[in-house]
């Protein structure tokens, strides 16, 4: 029968399959949701108020409070919703509200201090940019989210762009399946 073809386009498919332990660049950490971030020591460590102020002047953009207070509780968060991130906010900062933070956090996103993704139904999760992109795994099962390097995909990412000229936005990238764990106790 062949794979499944969309428009004389072959697709691709993938069958999500446990990954080795040395696969794994982050241990796993439990899915994000609206009230809750993941606090990661990895994200912990990425506040560089001097790379942000020199981003965001190099734009014509001045580094206000809002915007480093949006900037330090995504750092502090790891992922985390627009929800999550306006409650940190809050915390120092009870005046400000979720429109604010969603206007700012469209601005960090265009100069590429922040990204999101969709790990799941429901808002994005955003997390600080760095020199460390990468791919988020989400588990189907327990709801766990792991990191991997975004070279993982090159292969991918390169054959849609020679066989279809479409280029991946792979800041974006998150895949669902199941992990290890999951996949193990379901016997497969």
């Amino acid at each position: 029968m062949g794979p499944p073809r969309v428009a004389g386009h072959t697709l691709l498919t993938m069958t999500a399959r446990p990954l080795p332990p040395q696969v794994a660049d982050q241990p796993r950490q439990p899915a994000p949701d609206t009230t809750d971030a993941v606090r990661t020591d990895r994200h912990t460590a990425r506040f560089d108020r001097e790379g942000w102020q020199e981003r965001l002047r190099a734009h014509g953009y001045r580094l206000t409070a809002q915007r480093q207070l949006v900037l330090e509780a995504v750092a502090r968060l790891g992922h985390a919703t627009p929800e999550a991130i306006v409650n940190e906010v809050r915390r120092t900062a009870s005046a400000v509200n979720i429109s604010t933070v969603y206007r700012t956090l469209d601005l960090l996103e265009e100069l590429d201090l922040v990204s999101h993704a969709h790990l799941g139904h429901g808002a994005p999760t955003y997390h600080v940019t760095g020199p460390d992109r990468h791919i988020h795994l989400v588990c189907g099962g327990c709801g766990t989210v792991s990191e991997i390097s975004q070279d993982r995909l090159s292969g991918v990412v390169e054959a849609l762009r020679a066989d279809f000229g479409f280029t991946v936005d792979v800041d974006h990238v998150a895949l669902a399946g199941r992990c290890a764990d999951c996949s193990a106790r379901a016997g497969g």
